[in-house]
């Protein structure tokens, strides 16, 4: 098919509150501290649906950082209900984010267990509400869709050699055409661009742009030296990878060739159409980095905070993860991999590596594959029930994308 073709090809989504449209109808069932997720997983597990998940913050304390996730995971496109549950003494109040909510057009409801009796009456509520957000979202609106509406994010994680030679070449394939149609392509991990820096900043679409990833490169590469460590593992070792620089090259890929059009931080909705970085990386904070545990969870969750319908996690080792709130979709360019893991991985970008077929054949076989999970086929996570996700304490600015960077950080 010619892109023009791709570009008019479409599919029923969910029509939320706003003009938004999503590719799932869930019902998303929040704790706002550990000590609640007993509750809220059980009430999951009771009604034992797939378009019914769990996810929560299992911190106390306050922190802005999670409740600018929470707050934009219950008003995703592919959210139309939320139960919040909370043990009723937390900063993180249930009450709020299920207003938030319901201000947005969902289905809403909270409950705290202190409040409700204890664990067994808590579950039982939980479970009669879910059933009757259940009923109300039968009559959710239908609108067509199609990739010009879509918002997708990439990571990669478990990297290998054929990360960089297939799986993130032919991401980058179809994040150029996913542009072309008026798409919305997200990619993460600065700190996987080390060394890469004049490579990025040729890529930038104008002057703030270009200051933007300029200072949120620096940024990450002080936040490296400051924890003595870069992302890379002896997994990436052992994949045939050497050295943070090489690794860098090929993660980059995954972001095409189009312009960048600038920096987003965790729970910002891209302002525009076209190519953007997201930055997970922590900001530095009265002379401290905030907390962060770096993991392909963390990065998905992020990028799916930015209102990405999907994402796509390229891995060359392989990987079993999906995720809550929006479907994961699992590449790798490691023939081997795939045939060992097809239960996992969803798209296979090995023959690009084998001389079976260019990386512009393979991209349009992985929009083809994308478009029919828009459609409303099952990622492999999804038919499997993964749900990960990893909500951790961090410290990033809410207001400024970019700040006077101090070169010496």
């Amino acid at each position: 098919m010619k892109l023009t073709d791709w570009k008019e090809l479409t599919w029923q989504g969910y029509l939320r509150a706003g003009g938004r449209m999503g590719i799932r109808n869930k019902t998303l069932v929040v704790y706002t501290v550990e000590c609640a997720s007993h509750v809220a997983r059980e009430i999951v597990r009771t009604v034992n649906r797939p378009d019914v998940e769990v996810i929560g913050f299992g911190g106390c304390t306050d922190n802005a950082y999670a409740i600018r996730l929470l707050c934009s995971l219950v008003t995703h496109p592919n959210v139309g209900a939320v139960l919040a549950v909370g043990l009723g003494c937390e900063y993180t109040r249930a009450d709020r984010l299920a207003k938030a909510a319901s201000h947005a057009g969902r289905e809403a409801a909270h409950l705290f267990i202190q409040e409700n009796g204890g664990t067994t009456l808590s579950i039982k509520k939980g479970v009669e509400i879910v059933y009757d957000m259940l009923k109300k979202l039968e009559n959710t609106p239908r609108a067509s869709m199609g990739f010009g509406d879509l918002v997708i994010g990439a990571e990669c994680g478990g990297s290998d050699f054929t990360s960089g030679l297939a799986g993130n070449v032919v991401v980058g394939k179809f994040y150029d055409m996913l542009e072309e149609m008026g798409g919305t392509p997200i990619f993460e991990e600065i700190v996987e661009a080390v060394g890469l820096k004049d490579i990025l900043l040729r890529r930038a679409a104008d002057e703030k742009a270009r200051e933007q990833l300029a200072c949120t490169y620096e940024k990450a590469l002080a936040y490296c030296k400051s924890v003595h460590q870069y992302s890379v593992s002896p997994g990436n070792f052992a994949g045939g990878l050497t050295t943070i620089e090489e690794k860098s090259m090929g993660a980059f890929a995954k972001s095409g060739s189009k312009p960048i059009r600038g920096v987003l931080k965790a729970a910002m909705t891209p302002p525009g159409k076209g190519l953007w970085l997201l930055d997970s990386t922590p900001d530095p904070h009265f002379m401290q980095f905030g907390i962060t545990n770096p993991n392909d969870n963390e990065g998905l969750m992020a990028l799916i905070s930015c209102g990405c319908h999907l994402t796509i996690l390229v891995t060359g080792r392989g990987n079993v993860t999906g995720s809550a709130a929006a479907p994961v979709v699992k590449v790798t360019g490691n023939h081997d991999t795939y045939v060992k893991m097809e239960e996992d991985m969803d798209f296979d970008a090995g023959p690009v590596l084998e001389g079976r077929a260019s990386p512009e054949e393979m991209a349009e076989a992985l929009l083809r594959y994308i478009a029919g999970i828009c459609g409303g086929q099952r990622t492999k996570a999804e038919k499997l029930g993964h749900r990960e996700f990893c909500i951790p304490y961090k410290y990033q600015d809410k207001e400024v994308i970019v700040r006077q960077c101090e070169r010496s950080i």
